[in-house]
């Protein structure tokens, strides 16, 4: 199952703003053993517009926008990504 996390402003070398939607995966290993437990997986991103992302470094994305044969590179100054 995968759930939203939070959203997180990002912006090219032009300024343009990015909106990127953080999502994980969860997964229910609930068992006796573990009554109610869950595990997250890796994050997965993709912009309000959802194009693809991919996390490439601390505060660094690359957008995948049509047209362009390469991702457009984006920052972040959130704390958790930097």
């Amino acid at each position: 199952m995968r759930q939203y996390e939070k959203t997180i402003i990002a912006f090219d070398e032009q300024g343009n703003e990015y909106v990127i939607d953080q999502y994980n995966d969860i997964k229910d290993i609930d068992t006796l053993q573990h009554g109610g437990a869950i595990h997250r997986g890796l994050p997965s991103f993709k912009t309000r517009d959802g194009h693809e992302v991919t996390l490439l470094g601390p505060g660094e994305f690359s957008v995948v926008v049509p047209g362009e044969e390469d991702g457009v590179k984006v920052w972040t100054h959130d704390p958790e990504h930097v």
